[in-house]
């Protein structure tokens, strides 16, 4: 029995657990970190459905991956419960993808105030923007509502494209400088002058339309930069019709934000683009 087990084992071709084998015992696998999309919270309950929406579309980029939703204020869950949840759950690590287009107040304090005071071994990852995706989906917004040609490329004309457009954002001037590099790009991509202006700053939105129309632009538009509606969507409203202009709808769940949400998760965990699509990195 002995020498029959003996001939058995030394049989066995290269590759199963001996020195020198092709294939060695690799390491036990840990479950990747959770990715916590920080949605800012509204009153509102189209805001709540958008930030749904995002989730199911990293979850379909992503399968396999945790992906959960925590809230700064005003909406179940916020971020304090969720980091609660997945600490009683078992879950050692999460990224926390904040939801938002600045390094605002939200970014800076409150958001890794709350991940340093969770169990969870945290990192806050990069805000959205400024990125070129966003620059696109601000395209497909303002082109969707007939005030920017679909297709730069495309030689026709659309009687309403705007000449001028005001990228309207919230969260005070920091948030209007990083959307102001966002602005450059879709500036790039419409061939119009592109200025950066804050909703909830009164007289923003219209020095903003005052210093375009002194540069020549006549047909104005406003192109929310916000997933929406983070704040009272009437503002929007507002502010269009004060500077005489028609208005975009918001970012909502368009496509390629989940995708950016994705990258700032994987960038955050030092993982380039090339990793994350399974190629290897230059």
């Amino acid at each position: 029995m002995t020498a029959h087990l003996t001939t058995s084992i030394s049989s066995r071709p290269p590759g199963h657990g001996e020195p020198g084998g092709s294939s060695r015992r690799r390491p036990p696998r840990f479950p990747p970190p959770a990715l916590v999309v920080v949605a800012h919270g509204s009153r509102d309950p189209r805001a709540l459905s958008a930030v749904r929406a995002l989730l199911e579309r990293v979850r379909a980029l992503r399968p396999g991956l945790p992906v959960h939703l925590g809230h700064i204020e005003l909406n179940e869950p916020l971020l304090t419960d969720t980091l609660a949840g997945l600490h009683a759950r078992g879950t050692g690590r999460a990224v926390l993808v904040p939801l938002l287009f600045g390094r605002g107040h939200h970014v800076k304090q409150d958001i890794p105030g709350t991940a340093a005071a969770s169990p969870l071994r945290t990192r806050v990852a990069a805000p959205l923007g400024p990125h070129p995706l966003l620059a696109e989906a601000l395209h497909v917004r303002l082109s969707e509502a007939g005030l920017a040609r679909a297709d730069r490329a495309r030689l026709f004309t659309v009687a309403t494209a705007a000449d001028g457009i005001i990228l309207a954002s919230v969260g005070g001037g920091e948030a209007v400088q990083a959307a102001g590099i966002t602005g450059m790009l879709l500036a790039s991509r419409l061939a119009v002058p592109v200025m950066a202006a804050a909703l909830d700053e009164e007289g923003s939105i219209a020095a903003v339309a005052e210093q375009l129309r002194a540069s020549g632009s006549q047909q104005l538009a406003l192109a929310p930069y916000l997933i929406g509606p983070e704040i009272d969507a009437s503002l929007v409203e507002e502010a269009a019709k004060e500077v005489g202009c028609a208005a975009a709808e918001a970012l909502g769940p368009y496509p390629a934000i989940g995708k950016l949400a994705l990258a700032k998760y994987t960038s955050a965990l030092g993982i380039s683009p090339q990793q994350a699509q399974g190629t290897p990195a230059n």
